[in-house]
């Protein structure tokens, strides 16, 4: 960008995640802050195409860092997967003056954006969603608060579970991701965690270990499962209550999930993220990613960030199944 940015957009698009408010608060705040008009872009890019934007301003965002979901809504948009639904995206987003874009999503949402920059839009990515999935960032707004929901679940789960001797299978979400079981599994006291980036066998993983610790006494169970494993949780339940006789519940937890007020942490990594996105497109950059590496803060090229790929963490999953004995 060589002029002046004097207006710029933003959307939240895909599923929506805890903390998307924070993000929208801070880049209203602070680009107002900075002289820069702000335009609010409803259900995401289908309400770009759809020319459903307004105006914000400092009360647009009052009231709204302690909300869940996001105040500019979100939904999926089929037709921008198409290069004349991108092109369409191009034209308004001139026809409006937007000189940049904030787009906050998961990694869906960043290749419009990316799609966007490279006919012309400047955009900003910035990682929203509770799977905490995108490769480039170690965190995405949302999965903090995601991670204390699942565990708030379980332990009411586990109360029933302890006075019936039973075993609860508890299926969270991510997509193909298992962070949020992993660091829910860990937080809850889960006996075994199953995740797709870690091929298991039920009678090894499970059913013997399960046996192995009613021998020391233990009576009740949690079984956390992430939904991208491929099998069935009511299926897992059977099969365990069969193998070992402990009476086993399956429980989908579902978009339960992805609701509620957002964390401390949720809200605190959303506004530096906001703010962050905004400085970016005030000094002229676009084209990237903000993301956070190291416990840090910072922004990628669009492109590399949508090339890298995802780390498991195999160090917390061993310390998960050596504690859980």
């Amino acid at each position: 960008m060589d002029r002046k940015v004097k207006t710029i957009g933003i959307l939240s698009s895909g599923g929506d995640a805890p903390g998307m408010n924070a993000v929208i608060r801070a880049v209203a705040r602070g680009a107002i802050s900075k002289g820069i008009r702000v335009m609010g872009i409803h259900h995401g890019y289908t309400g770009l195409l759809n020319g459903d934007v307004f105006e914000m301003n400092l009360r647009t965002v009052s009231d709204i860092l302690h909300r869940g979901g996001t105040v500019l809504y979100t939904a999926r948009c089929p037709e921008f997967k198409t290069d004349e639904g991108v092109q369409k995206g191009v034209d308004m987003c001139r026809s409006l003056g937007m000189d940049g874009l904030v787009v906050v999503g998961g990694d869906g949402s960043f290749r419009g954006a990316r799609d966007l920059s490279i006919k012309g839009v400047p955009c900003i990515g910035v990682p929203g969603t509770i799977d905490n999935d995108i490769a480039s960032s170690e965190y995405t707004v949302g999965f903090d608060t995601a991670v204390n929901t699942v565990m708030q679940m379980v332990d009411r789960l586990r109360d029933t579970s302890q006075s019936h001797d039973r075993c609860s299978v508890v299926e969270v979400m991510g997509r193909r991701c298992g962070d949020l079981a992993l660091h829910a599994g860990i937080a809850c006291g889960a006996t075994c965690i199953l995740v797709p980036e870690v091929p298991f066998d039920m009678e090894r993983d499970v059913i013997d270990k399960m046996k192995k610790t009613l021998n020391t006494g233990k009576h009740h169970f949690i079984i956390m499962v992430a939904e991208g494993v491929g099998k069935d949780v009511t299926e897992i339940a059977k099969e365990i209550e069969m193998a070992t006789g402990v009476e086993s519940r399956a429980t989908v937890l579902g978009h339960v999930q992805r609701g509620g007020s957002p964390s401390a942490r949720d809200r605190i990594v959303g506004s530096s993220m906001g703010y962050h996105a905004v400085e970016l497109l005030e000094q002229g950059i676009g084209n990237r990613v903000v993301v956070m590496q190291q416990g840090k803060v910072i922004d990628l090229d669009i492109l590399e960030a949508l090339q890298q790929e995802r780390v498991f963490d195999t160090k917390l999953y061993q310390v998960a199944n050596d504690i859980s004995i």
